[in-house]
């Protein structure tokens, strides 16, 4: 169907009868619009399923099995609830850009890929660009999203990267208190079993105001706002960057880089890494891209335990029965930098290759920032709406944000395999001298 053909029923089509999917945060999600339902039901979406959100944090928490999918199913249920039920009948809320938030906000993570942030590490991807390539794209999803218009797949991959030209509706889906974050704070703490995740978030939408270029908050929302930056700020350091997960993340993306670069050294894999060769060649195609997932990695990983390859075969029996680094904590010193050259040299004294198994991994987290013109990742800060109509920057009325405000903190530490130093049946004395440098 020409994109314009299906302009003037398809937009405004309604179900015959909602639809609901019984979800663990939100209780129920809505689904009332074909558009949505039918953008659900796209492979495109269903990918998703079969992508971890947290990554390989279940090998930590072991509650975080759950998916992109849910996590998107959630993004879209907030926005839906804000859009329906707090802005409609607004002043500066545009009726016509309801459904544009919908998509958006159900889209948003369509192009993660397995294991997402170790993947776009090691092989320079950027999930957004895929994103918007599946929606602008030869995509189940294009064709839906052209139903409703045929520019209308362009403004959805606009909000998605924040280019569209009405900044209220891409605040929704992205900015310091957005959908996004909100749903994966409550769905991460559920999952893993965590408390710190968890705010009013019924409190912070109820005082959610659409104002000309972003959300703002009523001032007597304030204290829902400080309880949902700090439950954050706790997240981020208790579960988004534990050491545990870090380490699996280490091996994940180590495993990668062997793969890659046995491929390109002509080297006989017993099980060839077909799925990934565009990746290897630096020229992923998305059809090739939309092929992997968790389970096609996964099924690389199990093989490859068997690879005559000694680092690849052993980095894969880590990853798959938890065999993980041990750390110690690591400052980026003069001091500690000539140890980690030294310990380096060690390593290589004692049969261990440095590029494999001595890893310094670093996590950085800014929990809120206030707009700073010229910086390059300006971030526009949460404002107040004051009874008398003024707006206000949030940490200019909270002293708790205002003490974390524009502090970033960052953590390093230095892994590697303790059972290896363990193994004195050989280099006895190196591996001695590695574990005093490293625990003294």
């Amino acid at each position: 169907m020409n994109g314009r053909e299906g302009e003037g029923l398809y937009p405004n089509e309604k179900l015959s009868e909602e639809k609901v999917f019984k979800d663990p945060v939100h209780r129920y999600v809505h689904v009332r619009d074909k558009v949505i339902w039918d953008l659900i039901g796209t492979k495109e979406f269903q990918r998703l399923r079969r992508i971890k959100q947290l990554g390989t944090t279940y090998l930590t928490f072991h509650g975080a099995e759950h998916s992109r999918f849910n996590h998107s199913l959630g993004v879209y249920e907030i926005v839906r609830r804000i859009v329906d039920d707090v802005f409609a009948g607004r002043p500066d809320w545009d009726e016509n850009e309801r459904l544009l938030c919908l998509c958006a906000a159900l889209l948003h993570d369509l192009g993660h890929g397995p294991f997402s942030h170790s993947f776009e590490k090691v092989f320079h991807l950027d999930h957004e660009q895929f994103t918007r390539a599946i929606i602008l794209g030869d995509t189940e999803v294009n064709a839906v999203l052209r139903r409703v218009s045929f520019d209308f797949p362009k403004k959805v991959a606009e909000v998605i990267a924040k280019t569209y030209e009405n900044k209220l509706v891409v605040s929704l889906i992205s900015s310091q208190i957005d959908a996004d974050r909100m749903d994966y704070l409550l769905r991460d703490a559920y999952y893993t079993g965590v408390s710190y995740g968890h705010f009013d978030m019924e409190r912070i939408l109820r005082v959610m105001r659409p104002r000309e270029e972003q959300v703002v908050i009523k001032r007597s929302g304030m204290h829902a706002v400080e309880d949902y930056i700090m439950s954050r700020y706790q997240m981020y350091w208790q579960v988004y960057f534990h050491p545990v997960t870090r380490s699996a993340e280490v091996i994940l993306t180590k495993i990668l880089h062997r793969a890659k670069h046995l491929y390109l050294a002509g080297y006989t894999f017993q099980t060839p890494p077909v799925h990934f060769q565009s990746l290897f060649h630096g020229n992923m195609q998305l059809e090739d891209y939309l092929k992997l997932d968790e389970a096609v990695t996964l099924y690389y990983f199990q093989q490859w335990q068997d690879e005559r390859d000694t680092i690849l075969s052993d980095l894969c029996c880590r990853f798959m029965h938890r065999n993980l680094f041990k750390y110690v904590e690591f400052q980026p010193t003069n001091e500690e930098m000539k140890k980690l050259v030294e310990l380096t040299t060690l390593f290589k004294k004692a049969g261990i290759d440095p590029d494999y198994y001595l890893v310094v991994d670093s996590s950085s987290d800014l929990p809120y920032d206030f707009y700073r013109p010229g910086e390059e990742e300006e971030r526009l800060p949460i404002y107040l709406l004051m009874p008398n109509g003024e707006l206000r920057e949030l940490s200019r009325e909270s002293t708790i944000v205002d003490a974390i405000s524009g502090k970033r903190r960052t953590d390093h530490k230095l892994y590697f395999p303790q059972d290896f130093l363990d193994d004195l049946s050989t280099k006895r004395n190196v591996k001695k001298k590695i574990k005093q440098l490293l625990y003294e």
